[in-house]
């Protein structure tokens, strides 16, 4: 009889994980469950570009986090070639992204890991090592 309250009492002092998980999802989990398919993180390409250069473009075009990460939650929500902040040839080759079914939290949490992807070391998505001091003979 006395282990009833004592479950009940641990449950209201120590939610399942899994509804936590919900109020704060995992950027990088978001991407392995629902991304991951198409995009590989870096190269080279799965059928969508890669996540590295994506957010060295994203870094190029936003200043700041907030703002990148706000356009690819709207991107991800309703894409279309207008609103692309990837190169037009990528679009050419991998074509256009469906629209992401996944609530906004969900969307900003992968976005933002998205973002953070970015290595300063790889230069700013500029291709094959320009920017960061190495020629294409370098790289492989």
């Amino acid at each position: 009889m006395k282990r009833i309250p004592i479950i009940i009492f641990t449950l209201l002092l120590c939610p399942p994980a899994a509804e936590s998980a919900t109020t704060n999802p995992d950027g990088k989990a978001v991407f392995e469950k629902n991304c991951s398919i198409c995009h590989s993180i870096t190269l080279p390409p799965k059928s969508a570009p890669p996540i590295v250069p994506v957010a060295s473009i994203y870094h190029r075009q936003f200043t700041t986090k907030t703002a990148g990460v706000n356009h690819m939650v709207t991107f991800m929500k309703s894409p279309s070639k207008s609103a692309s902040k990837v190169d037009p040839e990528a679009i050419s080759r991998f074509g256009l992204m469906p629209a992401m079914e996944l609530g906004d939290a969900e969307l900003k949490a992968v976005a933002g890991w998205v973002w953070d992807q970015y290595n300063p070391n790889t230069g700013k998505g500029m291709g094959m090592g320009a920017g960061s001091g190495q020629s294409s003979d370098d790289c492989r």
